[in-house]
């Protein structure tokens, strides 16, 4: 749009230029020619400008469900952990049962072997060869106790093989459960790579309409002029819950706030950030899925998408700190949620148009940037962690 006063009057002083086969006719011509540029020039910039609107528009649903898919994920791995940990329980107690009642069989036969050692008849041939009335009665007393002791140990391995039976039907329906889990795990994943690929074609459509520095600098002066509104509109929200809830003051950290992932500062705190801007925060490469923390103790305040920033989480911290997210694969809190330091809040992502993985992080006093290496634990050169 800026371009066309300066087309036209390119287009005009080319125009005085040209010979006239009519005069002041031809020149007529040639203004209504130039017009009609300028009128398909402003149609054709509406129009892209509707596209890219529209392009946006879809990288927020795709980023957005990437974010719900790699959160599902996360739940998924745990419960399957759970699973495993709990089969692998299953199959140990298996074993042991298994062992005793080894033990049981190896005792029941040697009580056989005694049984068969005494004969077929043993009351009979006891009675008839014992000459002592009380020596024949001690030993009735410990034949009956042999046998109860036999029939005790064959039915304590019925109800061993009756618990192994059990054991092993409940590993067995573990097994499938685990089984239908895994499954339903490698579907989510192939979504999740679903909607990477059809992000990635829209981010190459995207860059393909922003070609021009000066559209990229409106695209940028919009991002940012949207955070401000954003940060103000959260200014004005509900006050922040009393200091002394919230622990020790934000303020009180300087200097001593851990960094929220692991990684390497790609971008720092005031560099130049294109046409023109500069960083109001830093930028950490990190690897896509790593974990995102919490620096410290507050109230979420917005987690949503926003454009130019992705999946974008915003932390109240009280006494007018904040502290931004951006760049999420995936978001763990919602909006009014309280996170504790060091609690997982997001997985690095690319959300936002990004083409590398990373997380934004911006520390805001009053809605004003300050730079977060003031605030954080001092890093040996662009390593952090």
């Amino acid at each position: 749009m800026r371009r066309a006063p300066l087309l036209l009057l390119t287009l005009l002083c080319l125009a005085q230029a040209v010979p006239g086969k009519d005069g002041i006719d031809a020149r007529e011509d040639e203004l209504n020619r130039i017009r009609g540029r300028i009128d398909r020039l402003q149609t054709e910039l509406e129009s892209s400008k509707d596209r890219q609107a529209g392009l946006n528009r879809e990288l927020q649903a795709v980023e957005r469900n990437i974010g719900r898919l790699a959160r599902r994920l996360r739940v998924l791995a745990g419960t399957l952990r759970r699973q495993r940990a709990r089969l692998e329980e299953l199959r140990n107690r298996r074993g042991l049962q298994e062992r005793e009642l080894a033990l049981q069989r190896t005792a029941l036969a040697k009580q056989i072997r005694a049984a068969y050692a005494m004969g077929r008849q043993e009351r009979i041939k006891i009675l008839l060869n014992q000459q002592d009335p009380a020596m024949v009665s001690r030993v009735m007393v410990y034949y009956d106790y042999f046998n109860r002791a036999r029939a005790e140990r064959l039915a304590l391995i019925e109800r061993l093989i009756a618990d192994v039976r059990e054991t092993e039907r409940e590993v067995n329906e573990e097994t499938a459960r685990l089984e239908e889990l895994h499954r339903r795990e490698l579907q989510q994943q192939a979504k999740l790579e679903q909607a990477r690929q059809a992000r990635q074609a829209l981010i190459q459509t995207l860059n393909a309409e922003i070609r021009t520095k000066g559209r990229e600098l409106d695209g940028l002066k919009r991002d940012e002029r949207e955070l401000r509104a954003l940060l103000k509109q959260l200014e004005k929200g509900p006050a922040p819950a009393p200091a002394d809830t919230l622990g020790k003051p934000f303020r009180a950290l300087k200097g001593r706030l851990p960094w929220p992932s692991k990684g390497r500062l790609s971008a720092r705190f005031g560099a130049p950030k294109g046409a023109g801007l500069r960083w109001d925060g830093v930028m950490i490469s990190a690897a896509e899925g790593q974990e995102v923390r919490a620096v410290h103790r507050g109230r979420v305040a917005f987690a949503d998408w926003l454009r130019g920033f992705g999946l974008l989480l915003i932390i109240d911290h009280g006494d007018g700190y904040m502290t931004l997210y951006g760049h999420n694969q995936s978001l763990f809190k919602e909006t009014g949620e309280w996170v504790e330091p060091g609690e997982v809040v997001g997985l690095v992502g690319n959300s936002g148009g990004q083409l590398k993985s990373g997380v934004y992080f911006s520390i805001r006093k009053k809605g004003r940037p300050v730079n977060p290496k003031a605030w954080c634990r001092k890093i040996s050169g662009n390593r952090i962690g």
